[in-house]
């Protein structure tokens, strides 16, 4: 792997993620939107999904795959996760150099002010486009330094309460003066596809669990239901129903194995009436039973 470069420069980076990840995975620290995320083993390519985020690594590296395309980052890179689409992950670390991360959402009402407050005019261009969803930046000095004062003030929880929040947006301001400036841009354009297909995605995250239809989708979108279709199936490569049925099966397993729930009730609570139905879509996208899921204290990275 050539991701592995840069370890010096991410020294103290690794240093503040390690006093704050108490345990393996993903953890809260004292800001709701940052989380540190530390693992210390290979894990396989698995099914996952992140919120809309920025994903920074200080050590170890990723594999991500969305459709034909595989994004390679690690500690001389971070992710920009613009909408939040389902995608094969497979983890690279060890128990000598594990792998330390931070997880900072993209808060699109701030992006938006952070946009107006630089004055930057509306892009047609950027209305008009459809950026990936999932792209990766190189982590240069500026974002490095940036995570680094924000992983500095969640050491002490009256700094991160006063000071975070400042140190959230700054990390968000370096996003948008950095390459992947456009993709954030695309986000907040309110007249643009892409940032109307973010709105759906938005509402159908909170409402996974409700029965919903493509032509609901779209108005929520305020799109005809073809053009929400196309450019839906070209933000997240594949279309909305076969979407909201890989949300329900991710977030059933982590129930499953996050909160050690049974099938009827994970499968009633992620949307489905027949635990059956259920049980037979989860087996054909993990290639195992949901009953054969152990609990666990920290889901797979």
């Amino acid at each position: 792997m050539q991701l592995t470069r840069h370890v010096d420069a991410n020294a103290p980076l690794c240093s503040l993620i390690r006093s704050l990840a108490t345990r393996p995975g993903f953890v809260p620290t004292h800001l709701a939107q940052v989380q540190v995320l530390s693992w210390d083993h290979y894990v396989a390519s698995s099914p996952q999904i992140y919120e809309p985020s920025l994903m920074i690594l200080a050590q170890g590296s990723k594999l991500a795959r969305l459709g034909p395309r595989t994004l390679e980052y690690g500690a001389g890179h971070y992710l920009v996760q613009a909408l939040s689409v389902p995608f094969m992950c497979e983890t690279f670390a060890t128990a000598e150099a594990p792998l330390l991360g931070v997880a900072v959402d993209i808060d699109r009402t701030v992006l938006s002010e952070l946009v107006q407050h630089m004055a930057l005019a509306p892009d047609a261009e950027v209305q008009a486009q459809t950026p990936q969803s999932m792209t990766s930046a190189a982590l240069d000095a500026p974002m490095r330094e940036s995570v680094e004062r924000l992983l500095q003030c969640l050491q002490d929880p009256l700094d991160a309460k006063v000071l975070g929040p400042a140190r959230v947006r700054e990390v968000l301001y370096t996003a948008l003066r950095g390459p992947q400036a456009g993709v954030l841009r695309a986000l907040v354009e309110q007249q643009g596809h892409f940032a109307r297909i973010g709105a759906a995605l938005a509402y159908l995250r909170e409402h996974y669990a409700e029965p919903l239809s493509v032509e609901a989708l779209a108005s929520c979108a305020n799109m005809s239901v073809s053009t929400f279709h196309e450019h839906f199936k070209r933000c997240t490569d594949m279309a909305p129903m076969q979407y909201l049925k890989r949300l329900r099966l991710l977030k059933a397993q982590q129930m499953l194995i996050g909160e050690g729930l049974g099938v009827a009730q994970t499968a009633h609570r992620v949307g489905y009436q027949s635990t059956s139905q259920f049980s037979r879509e989860y087996k054909r996208q993990f290639e195992h039973s949901p009953g054969d899921e152990q609990p666990y204290q920290s889901l797979p990275v």
